[in-house]
């Protein structure tokens, strides 16, 4: 923005991405006022509230079911908060605070069999959902692509798997540190079953898709409504490497074997996404060495471990 906005209104501010962006948020812009109200985004009347009293220059929203197994489990919930309640915040900015800046965590999630692809997918791809998450992903982007031309300035940022400290066990990364920690406090057997783990999938640290959408903040004068930006790293991540490393910075051994029931046959092989864009928009790149972030996740669960034990004893 020209000016760094005086009232920063965020979405979700609670979860995973939440916590991490709010740190990141108040570290960038000091003299901002950070608006984390606690509402349902499928209640239309609460989410006009607290748009309304808000008063705020930028919203970044994050709010959402973002782990596909829960959408899977609850499709109803899944699109009338991935969709509806987008649907809310967005009308409610237009009627009440129509010169604020929506910023809308989509997924590249969404490109789905357009990663088929032999090539990192760039915004210009078509928007393929294979799974129901991504599929009310896709519908909120779409939808908010057709409110930019009725006025609203919204940016759609389309960020690829992020993982990091906090991330619950619904998601790969965290649900292998916990069995891995697991079994390096000897409360597991050292065996981890496993579904695919020769796909590959373009990961993030939710650290550098946080530092992303503050430079989105900061920009959001200046990129034109409906501005579409991917957030990735470009390069496809082998998922039982992962597992190999973390069970290496464990220091454990397991037996790791598949289990059938969990591997798709329609699973993509490999997801990346160019963020060249992003780069030349913002002046963004993914900083945080992979290393490091799988490190931070270990020691995030190891941590949960021994306060799980602690709470049995």
């Amino acid at each position: 923005m020209r000016e760094p906005p005086r009232r920063i209104l965020v979405t979700g501010a609670s979860g995973f991405v939440g916590r991490h962006l709010l740190a990141r948020l108040a570290a960038g812009f000091p003299d901002a006022e950070l608006r984390c109200p606690t509402f349902d985004v499928r209640d239309r009347g609460a989410v006009e509230a607290a748009i309304g009293e808000s008063r705020a220059d930028v919203c970044v929203h994050l709010a959402g079911i973002a782990a596909p197994s829960a959408a899977r489990q609850d499709s109803d919930t899944a699109w009338q908060v991935n969709l509806h309640g987008t649907l809310h915040v967005a009308d409610a900015i237009q009627q009440r605070l129509p010169r604020c800046k929506l910023l809308f965590a989509s997924s590249a999630d969404a490109y789905g069999a357009s990663f088929r692809a032999d090539r990192p997918v760039s915004e210009a791809a078509a928007l393929a959902p294979l799974n129901l998450y991504s599929a009310t992903k896709a519908a909120a982007d779409l939808a908010l692509g057709s409110m930019a031309r009725q006025g609203l300035h919204v940016i759609r940022l389309r960020p690829v798997n992020h993982t990091g400290p906090g991330q619950s066990a619904q998601f790969v990364v965290p649900a292998f540190a916990r069995q891995v920690a697991r079994i390096a406090a000897g409360l597991q057997p050292p065996r981890i079953e496993v579904g695919n783990i020769d796909t590959s999938r373009d990961f993030l640290d939710v650290r550098d898709v946080c530092a992303a959408y503050a430079a989105c903040v900061s920009r959001a004068d200046d990129l034109p409504p409906g501005t579409i930006l991917n957030i990735a790293s470009g390069e496809p991540r082998r998922i039982g490497d992962m597992l190999t490393e973390l069970l290496l910075l464990a220091g454990v051994a397991a037996d790791i074997t598949v289990d059938m029931a969990r591997v798709r046959p329609d699973d993509l092989q490999a997801t990346a996404a160019d963020a060249s864009l992003a780069r030349d928009l913002l002046g963004w790149a993914p900083t945080v060495p992979w290393r490091q972030t799988l490190q931070d996740v270990l020691v995030d669960w190891r941590a949960r471990v021994v306060s799980e034990q602690q709470g049995q004893a």
